[in-house]
């Protein structure tokens, strides 16, 4: 029952909020995610505006994510040339068949992990939630569930039209955009991108706030993967939850990480781990967030970074 205590999880805590599109630069904008009580969250979207369309990264998992951007986009006289899915998580990848109903001819590049996932973790996920319906404690709950099943359930509507199988650099709507894929990281291969007009670099789950959401994810080449991406020339970096970061904001991210890792790795208490992350990453959260954190932390620590090594070891490939 491990993805569904964690969807529980969740369902008790975030911050509610009405996000809009907001503009990072004059050619790229991005909309949050949030976690809004008594659902599952919504990714990061990052907006690039291309010569003759925008690059939509990451979709969301609600009708109204999904839907903030369709305005956005049809406001701009332009249309949406192609998505990019960073992993297949369903608040990054839900998205793709209400956009792709207004566009047809826009293209969807992702990583293959989607289909492993459906035949895998997806396909157990909604048998967890089919089986618990009956303990839904109220109808608006049962409902969220019943959505997140339809949402398994589009199967290949999800998927990419173009597979991304290696790092590249692709000509999209007339822009250059270098597309990395880092393997058994976040998830079975994730991609993340470099915007060299911007110098933005974006994350998806490689750098999320307000914890590592560890779900699918193998610990150690996460760790390596954020080394790559230290090693790349960016000025912004936007993540898949939370708000944008400096280079210098990532540098304490990413030692954070690394740190929260060993902790949960050594005999120290779960709680003081999640006091030593707090710190690390100072004010990359706010306060009103310090105790929905925690609660993540305490089944991240004891649930799966001290869970079954077999599962991890499955996860690292």
């Amino acid at each position: 029952m491990r993805q569904f205590a964690t969807l529980l999880l969740l369902l008790v805590g975030g911050v509610a909020a009405a996000p809009t599109v907001e503009p990072l630069h004059k050619e790229l904008y991005w909309l949050p995610g949030n976690f809004v009580p008594g659902r599952q969250p919504d990714g990061n979207t990052v907006l690039i505006r291309g010569d003759t369309g925008w690059i939509v990264v990451d979709t969301g998992r609600h009708a109204e994510h999904s839907g903030r951007v369709l305005n956005f986009v049809q406001a701009s006289k332009l249309p949406i040339a192609a998505i990019i899915n960073t992993h297949w998580h369903l608040d990054h990848v839900s998205g793709n068949p209400v956009l792709k109903q207004a566009y047809p001819e826009l293209r969807v590049y992702a990583s293959a992990g989607i289909k492993t996932a459906m035949g895998g973790f997806l396909a157990n996920y909604r048998n967890e939630l089919q089986a618990q319906l009956h303990n839904a404690p109220d109808p608006e709950t049962a409902e969220s569930w019943q959505k997140e099943m339809a949402r398994i359930d589009l199967g290949d509507a999800l998927f990419p039209d173009t597979m991304v199988t290696e790092s590249q650099t692709l000509s999209l709507a007339g822009r250059s955009i270098a597309i990395n894929l880092s393997a058994h990281a976040v998830t079975e291969a994730d991609l993340w991108l470099l915007d060299p007009a911007t110098r933005s670099l974006i994350a998806g789950d490689l750098v999320t706030l307000p914890v590592p959401f560890l779900d699918t994810a193998c610990p150690a080449h996460w760790r390596n993967a954020l080394d790559e991406l230290a090693n790349k020339r960016f000025r912004t970096l936007i993540p898949g939850h939370g708000n944008p970061m400096s280079r210098r904001q990532f540098k304490r991210y990413r030692r954070g990480f690394g740190r929260l890792l060993d902790c949960a790795a050594s005999d120290t208490g779960a709680t003081q781990c999640s006091d030593q992350w707090l710190h690390d990453l100072g004010d990359l959260i706010k306060p009103p967030e310090h105790s929905f954190t925690r609660q993540l932390l305490d089944y991240y620590i004891n649930q799966i970074l001290r869970g079954d090594p077999e599962r991890i070891a499955k996860l690292c490939g």
